[in-house]
């Protein structure tokens, strides 16, 4: 089971997640992290240090979000390994937690 990045870090993209992955999964798109489900081991870890509370277990992803499962896995094959932390988008902290972001994912 991996883990998956559901739509509350979309216009975010905090990566404090990244810098305690031991596996380097995630991958980073414009204004979007994804993590790559055939990398991820299952270790937690980025579950806690992620700002936006967007990091979920497959199994535990919210109704609502279950399509994010597929994307990440869609995304993790074209977008590049992001393998150490960089700031947040600008306006982060305005965005985090206003749902209905999915129209403004930038791929």
């Amino acid at each position: 089971m991996a883990y998956v990045v559901t739509e509350n870090c979309i216009k975010c993209k905090f990566t404090d997640c990244v810098d305690v992955c031991p596996v380097d999964c995630f991958r980073e798109g414009p204004n979007f992290l994804v993590i790559d489900p055939g990398e991820c081991i299952d270790c937690t870890l980025c579950v806690a240090e992620c700002p936006a509370e967007a990091i979920y277990a497959e199994d535990d992803v919210p109704d609502a979000q279950r399509a994010f499962i597929a994307l990440n896995a869609e995304l993790a094959r074209i977008w590049p390994a992001i393998v150490e932390s960089k700031g947040a988008l600008p306006d982060a902290d305005e965005w985090n937690r206003k749902p209905d972001k999915l129209k403004d994912l930038l791929r």
